[in-house]
């Protein structure tokens, strides 16, 4: 992503206001608690923030003309993410339920902090993109330790019905 990267791949720059660099901060805060303890001296209340856009839907985080963090604008992430195995992918594309060994097993991983009747992206070992959305059956900790039984609900994957319902009459 960073190879080659150069001043030609900016877009353009903000500086933010105050309520926009307290979001940032908290989501930072979130997604890296290890962190908090150093976010006064990482991020400075009085120093300027600046998001920089860059081509790549990317952004950058820039205080005192050091950038400090990046992300992916527009980032399909909104939902958590576990991943199947390459023997369960069949399985799951023909609408089979997602079962716990093949969440566990080498090729498979979840997020531990998920809970039970959660919607969850179901993506596959080696592939980029998800290939089924579920719900839960048992928290992700529950997953880990029973490692028996239906995982996750599978409730719509690739080339089923409604991904080949072109529009709703």
């Amino acid at each position: 992503m960073f190879k080659k990267f150069s001043f030609e791949d900016i877009s353009a720059q903000n500086q933010v206001k105050a309520s926009v660099q307290r979001k940032i901060r908290q989501s930072i805060a979130d997604e890296y608690p290890g962190l908090e303890p150093l976010l006064d001296d990482l991020l400075p209340k009085k120093s300027p923030m600046i998001v920089v856009k860059c081509q790549n839907h990317l952004n950058l985080v820039v205080v005192n003309n050091v950038p400090l963090f990046f992300n992916i604008r527009d980032d399909p992430d909104i939902m958590k993410k576990f991943q199947v195995d390459r023997g369960a992918i069949k399985f799951v594309l023909s609408g089979a339920n997602i079962m716990c060994p093949g969440l566990t097993s080498p090729g498979g991983s979840l997020d531990v902090e998920v809970e039970e009747e959660t919607p969850v992206a179901i993506m596959a070992e080696g592939k980029q993109h998800a290939l089924a959305i579920g719900y839960t059956k048992m928290s992700a900790k529950d997953i880990k330790t029973i490692n028996k039984g239906i995982g996750v609900d599978n409730m719509h994957y690739l080339n089923d019905g409604l991904w080949k319902m072109e529009r709703l009459e």
